[in-house]
């Protein structure tokens, strides 16, 4: 049974913590878990708009609609699924990996659907935020028991540091190659333009407009939506298989607002969503306008995708440097190092005149801060969680509603980020699939990819300021939890020797 490897331990007097050490193995099964969701969501976040305005061809005010009703439905489901999951029984196979597997096939479906054009016009709007909803519904299915299970794959903090590492390492990857994929493959097959009013006016129209099939883009983003459903059914069976969930406390039934008011009453956890709000708010504006921003402002039409995989290369190469850093400064010095240091080169991208040697450069320098920003607040999480247990020892196997509204408030910003951006350009007069754009649409855009994140980062870093848990707080934490584990063991041990008598 579960609890047969610590008898076993206890039995031949072996350190518990060679029991729950992981093998290079699990820790690599482990973190291609975390693939899937970078990977489709990197694709979203930098092709949904552009696909819903230029292929779909919708218009500007419903494009916003799916995308901020879309993200606001997935923020919702994330503490449900998070309730559902706390309320899960164990089964042989444990209790948060069952939930991945089921919900695989039905979610790499629904997101192939978001990217195939249907042959209707009535009713492609309901089309696209059904497949939307469902799909982000079946990803929180996905997503949040992994995120929990970082809490059940081993009892030890450095363990579950590591794992995290190597989940970040990945994670980056993920978004690699998610922008490989869908960047590479549709850039083969980019929209026609169609002249505007100003470009007809200037006698334009037949060298603006391009000449391709335009049914092209359509079949290269289905592609690429393809590619990447067998990639996300590749990772769920790499993660079922290589990693064994450790049977965890069990949380005692609770209401679903009494398990709200009990993870966001904890006061450390309260400023950690804080702050991963603003900061993710901030880069989540970055990355769903950044490709139109190089596409219709800087003119980079057929080299936006390769300048994202830029800033992805980049962020991927950082990785191995922002873990040292984190491991020499402590991972709240390392959040607040990689927030600030992307922030000139927001500032630089719109006050360079457009030069596309010069964007690659800056492009690739931001980078570095990217893979900080997006990543290392996820390491940050285990801590509050073993903090929460210090303070609430009798309050247990809750990991899964602490993850949950971590996410939420994610995706409630994506979906903010994603609903006013597009409203704006609505707004300034954004022209589908249009060789050039008004002058109030490239200062809308230079203002979603700069001015706004800059300062919505600044106000996340004022709350981190603030973030109590240190890292002398963290290993007493450590301690204190061990403390608590042996003192059980102890009491489990007696209670079993007065069985034997």
């Amino acid at each position: 049974g579960p609890a047969e490897p610590e008898q076993f331990c206890k039995a031949a007097n072996i350190d518990s913590f060679v029991w729950n050490k992981l093998s290079v193995c699990n820790k690599i099964c482990y973190a291609v878990g975390g693939a899937p969701y970078q990977i489709t969501g990197c694709a979203l976040g930098f092709f949904l708009q552009i696909y819903l305005l230029d292929v779909a061809q919708l218009d500007p005010f419903y494009a916003s609609i799916i995308l901020f009703v879309g993200r606001a439905w997935d923020a919702v489901t994330d503490p449900t699924v998070g309730f559902l999951v706390s309320r899960s029984p164990w089964t042989r196979f444990g209790r948060m990996l069952p939930w991945v597997v089921l919900s695989t096939p039905l979610a790499v479906l629904s997101y192939f659907l978001i990217w195939f054009v249907p042959p209707f016009e009535e009713g492609k709007v309901i089309w696209y935020l059904f497949f939307y909803c469902i799909f982000q519904t079946l990803q929180t299915c996905f997503h949040v028991p992994y995120s929990a299970l970082t809490m059940f794959i081993s009892s030890e903090q450095k363990e579950r540091d590591s794992a995290t590492a190597y989940r970040m390492t990945v994670e980056v990857l993920g978004t690699v190659l998610g922008t490989a994929i869908q960047g590479q493959i549709v850039g083969m097959a980019t929209a026609p333009c169609l002249p505007g009013p100003a470009d007809i006016a200037a006698g334009l129209n037949s060298s603006l407009s391009v000449g391709l099939n335009a049914s092209a883009p359509k079949t290269a983003y289905m592609i690429a939506s393809g590619v990447i459903c067998i990639i996300y059914v590749l990772c769920a069976i790499v993660l079922f298989f290589g990693v064994r969930e450790k049977k965890g406390e069990t949380s005692e039934p609770m209401g679903f607002f009494q398990g709200i008011k009990l993870v966001m009453g904890h006061g450390p956890y309260a400023k950690l969503v804080m702050v991963f709000l603003f900061t993710s708010l901030g880069f989540m504006l970055l990355e769903g306008n950044f490709a139109l921003f190089c596409s219709s402002t800087l003119g980079f039409r057929n080299d936006f995708q390769n300048i994202l995989l830029a800033i992805m290369l980049s962020a991927t190469l950082a990785i191995p440097f922002w873990q040292w850093f984190l491991t020499r400064f402590g991972k709240k010095t390392a959040v607040c190092a990689g927030s600030l240091s992307v922030v000139p080169f927001m500032i630089l991208v719109v006050c360079m005149k457009s030069n596309l040697i010069i964007t690659y450069i800056v492009s690739f320098a931001a980078g570095v801060g990217v893979a900080a920003a997006f990543l290392l607040p996820w390491s940050m999480l285990p801590d509050v969680v073993d903090d929460f247990q210090v303070q609430n020892p009798d309050s247990t196997g809750h990991e899964a509603l602490f993850y949950s509204f971590y996410v939420f408030f994610t995706k409630f910003a994506s979906g903010v980020s994603l609903g006013i951006s597009t409203l704006s350009l609505d707004f300034a007069g954004y022209i589908s699939r249009g060789c050039s754009q008004p002058e109030e649409v490239a200062i809308t855009l230079k203002v979603l990819v700069s001015a706004a994140p800059i300062g919505l980062i600044l106000i996340g870093l004022v709350i981190l300021y603030w973030y109590p848990i240190t890292e002398e707080r963290r290993q007493g934490n450590r301690k204190l939890l061990q403390e608590l584990r042996d003192e059980a063991d102890s009491e489990t041990d007696s209670t079993e020797l007065v069985n034997m008598i």
